[in-house]
């Protein structure tokens, strides 16, 4: 007698209430059971061999979440398997162990960047770069993906961060869209993400956005005309703060303010009138040597006599053990009645 196939119909399954094993051919049947709650249950069964020659019973899920239909498509995938030598059972279990493995990698955006913070914080120079790494990242990026799989972070996702900044934060958005990029390098690398990085700029986002220089003008730190140096210098050495003589070292020497009020006598060597800055206080990670002119040891001089050659250069009078903070030099620019111009700006 010949197999009968598609035995059951909707109707049937719908109405079937005797406990037992309703048979839809090929292996497939309707299993009914009526717990003691007198509630009816109908749940799909395959018998089919896997290799070896052996018989297995395979669920393929409960009606009616899984219908007629879904049920015979089920049942076809698991018989491909089974005559390509795959036990469907095993393949079954190994693909939800697979995605089980994927969620336990999968991190957010937002989790992986506090990571990456974190692995990198003790290379960079003071907790002001690591907050404008938070703060951007808090303000811009995390709305709009944070809680997303760092995984799904794309193209789309990248535009709808920089698209409304990119023109009036020109710098802003730029350095967000590198620090994305940078999460988003360090998630590849650790497993949590593959492909491409959508935030990359070289071949990728240039092609997306204008170039910085094309949408805002460099803009310069607010520096002193040099016709009026001189008369700035004099009235800056009539003043005796310790901040007037960080400024004036500050000036003579082209450092920054962080560099300069940071200055310790260990760096300092008066026989050969250097002063060597050591790389992990310059913005380019690399030592700095500043051959020191007479007017810089004239005032190194002064200091001598004051505080001693050993400490900070510039101590803090409310506290001598750290140095001067750098808004002193900006505090000094402010009592000679010079608002318009930068600490900075003399670099130039």
């Amino acid at each position: 007698m010949p197999r009968k196939y598609n035995e059951l119909s909707d109707l049937k399954v719908k109405a079937a209430k005797e406990p037992g094993r309703h048979a839809d051919g090929r292996g497939l049947s309707l299993q009914v059971t009526v717990g003691a709650d007198k509630i009816v249950r109908r749940s799909w069964l395959l018998r089919v061999s896997v290799p070896g020659g052996k018989k297995r019973e395979m669920g393929l899920g409960a009606y009616p979440t899984i219908d007629l239909a879904m049920a015979r498509v089920r049942a076809e995938e698991a018989r491909r398997l089974a005559a390509s030598n795959v036990d469907p059972i095993a393949h079954r279990e190994e693909l939800k162990k697979e995605q089980q493995r994927k969620e336990e990698r999968a991190i957010t955006f937002k989790q992986a960047a506090e990571a990456f913070i974190t692995s990198h914080e003790s290379a960079w120079k003071n907790d002001k770069h690591r907050d404008q790494w938070r703060n951007t990242l808090e303000t811009y990026a995390y709305p709009v993906f944070g809680s997303r799989p760092v995984q799904s972070v794309d193209l789309d996702g990248i535009s709808k961060v920089l698209e409304p900044i990119w023109r009036t934060k020109t710098e802003t958005a730029s350095r967000v869209r590198s620090r994305i990029e940078r999460i988003l390098g360090w998630a590849t690398v650790k497993g949590y993400r593959s492909g491409d990085n959508p935030a990359r700029w070289k071949g990728h986002l240039e092609n997306v956005f204008p170039q910085r220089g094309k949408v805002q003008k460099v803009k310069h730190h607010n520096a002193l005309p040099y016709e009026k140096m001189p008369e700035f210098m004099r009235k800056l050495r009539t003043r005796t703060s310790v901040g007037a003589r960080a400024l004036e070292f500050t000036i003579l020497n082209c450092t920054r303010t962080g560099e300069s009020v940071r200055a310790h006598w260990r760096e300092i060597d008066l026989d050969k009138r250097l002063w060597t800055i050591p790389s992990e206080r310059m913005k380019a990670g690399k030592e700095h040597r500043v051959p020191l002119s007479d007017a810089s040891m004239q005032l190194l001089d002064g200091l001598s006599e004051i505080f001693g050659e050993k400490g900070w250069l510039f101590p803090s009078l409310a506290r001598p053990d750290e140095p001067l903070s750098n808004a002193a030099l900006l505090g000094v620019l402010r009592v000679m009645k010079q608002t318009d111009i930068t600490t900075h700006g003399f670099r130039s």
